[in-house]
């Protein structure tokens, strides 16, 4: 590399997320300048369909003029004041009033943060601190599932099931507990209907309760849809039975709507979409579409009063952050919100289903697509390959890299997606079009030719 390029700049001095570092500094970065609309483009001039919304998150597409006119406005106007001691303003208000008449199930109070990590760790402090305020002191403990991703702060990453979280990071912290994936496909049984793997999975987790107590166990968070981990759209029954599950016995339900909140999936709100009725909903990433960092938690009565009792009793609310409820950021929100509305995303994404998910299940006929999963944009191709008529499909060995290959030869075709394991990530910002999506199907299945081909020569 040019020790002058930006490429050679950012592996000297920048540490990269999800990212092999050592790896990193020999092949350095992808450097994007600018985007517009669902477009990005590099420094070298290369023009990008990026079809991860970035990180699942820039939902308006870049270079949205009326958000990066609020921000300015709001900067001139009032460009930081905390909400810490009484004090508040008008942004943080109106934005509140807007997430609480828009949320899926009646809550009653708003709290802000910077990000989804920050959000979830908030609730499951939250949790801690209404189940001492009630008095019941011992529920302490979470459940989620393996392959969940609930952020990275410590919390947060001991909430997610997935390895790379975890490993030589000291975590999960103890009473972080882990319960199977609802994917029937992966994890089913010879034979064993959806119906069945559900009811197994339920029996599994109340038994989970039962040797653990439920008189520990404080809440179980959950995605409406497992973004992260593989695209994963749990049967609706079995999200039905686990809520029934934790009423009967006292947990809190905790619905992570980082990736899933406004429109991603086909409504406003993925827990309307699956059914859910939350205590407590996380939403981050597009309720900015990612142009400022913000996240909210709703709470409900049930949880909001018993904390401002004890908050009372105690003299103060001992959680504060710095950015909570960032002036900037709250107004870009709100200008956000305004635009979904007069967009009716909801809707647009419903319409848009059938091209997009309709698009790829076509790629069923491919040798490499195993299965397609998806709701609304949000949707996961995972690799498998094609065995001789009759025989099950496996799926490839890890060292192969099949997926990372795949999604290093889409980059090469000028299609940005991400590889989770041997899954195939989609979540395009919610403005693509007809035309866009079916250009991001034809480069996707160029990609995938090329990847097989390659992997036909690695084999011999």
């Amino acid at each position: 590399m040019d020790p002058t390029s930006y490429e050679a700049r950012d592996a000297h001095s920048v540490i990269h997320g999800l990212t092999n570092l050592q790896l990193h500094a020999e092949r350095g970065a992808t450097v994007i300048e600018r985007g517009r609309g669902v477009w990005v483009t590099d420094n070298h001039g290369r023009d990008y369909i990026e079809a991860m919304s970035g990180l699942w998150c820039i939902a308006l597409g870049y270079g949205n003029e009326r958000l990066a006119g609020v921000a300015a406005q709001q900067m001139r106007t009032l460009a930081y004041y905390p909400l810490t001691n009484h004090k508040s303003h008008p942004p943080v208000i109106e934005l509140a009033e807007k997430l609480l008449a828009m949320a899926p199930v009646p809550m009653s109070k708003v709290w802000f943060a910077c990000t989804g990590s920050e959000a979830n760790d908030c609730a499951a402090r939250l949790a801690w601190y209404y189940w001492n305020a009630v008095g019941q002191p011992g529920k302490k403990k979470f459940i989620a599932h393996k392959l969940a991703y609930h952020g990275n702060t410590i919390a947060a990453a001991s909430l997610s099931g997935v390895g790379y979280a975890h490993d030589r990071f000291n975590l999960p912290l103890p009473g972080f507990l882990h319960v199977t994936t609802p994917h029937h496909m992966r994890h089913a049984r010879a034979g064993e209907t959806e119906d069945q793997f559900c009811d197994r999975l339920i029996a599994d987790i109340e038994q989970l309760i039962a040797r653990e107590g439920a008189d520990t166990i404080a809440a179980f968070f959950t995605e409406p849809v497992m973004a992260a981990g593989g695209i994963v759209v749990p049967p609706r029954r079995y999200l039905e039975k686990l809520h029934n599950l934790l009423i009967l016995n006292n947990i809190l339900l905790v619905c992570d709507e980082v990736v899933t909140a406004f429109g991603r999936i086909g409504e406003m709100f993925g827990s309307t979409a699956m059914g859910l009725k939350p205590d407590m909903l996380v939403c981050a990433k597009a309720l900015s579409s990612a142009y400022i960092p913000i996240s909210a938690l709703m709470i409900n009565a049930r949880v909001y009063d018993a904390i401002a009792r004890q908050s009372d009793a105690m003299g103060v609310f001992g959680l504060t952050m710095t950015y909570s409820g960032h002036p900037v950021a709250a107004a870009v929100a709100l200008e956000t919100l305004k635009i979904y509305d007069e967009m009716n995303i909801a809707e647009r994404v419903r319409k848009l289903e059938a091209p997009f998910l309709g698009g790829l299940n076509r790629l069923l006929e491919h040798p490499l697509v195993g299965e397609v999963r998806g709701k609304g944009l949000l949707a996961g191709v995972e690799l498998i390959p094609m065995k001789s008529e009759g025989e099950t499909r496996v799926p490839f060995d890890p060292k192969l890299k099949a997926g990372p290959l795949c999604a290093r030869i889409a980059e090469e075709q000028g299609l940005i997606v991400r590889a989770i394991g041997d899954t195939i990530a989609f979540c395009p910002p919610l403005i693509i079009n007809d035309a866009e999506i079916a250009e991001m199907l034809r480069r996707f299945r160029i990609a995938l030719d090329l990847t097989a081909a390659e992997l036909a020569n690695a084999a011999g």
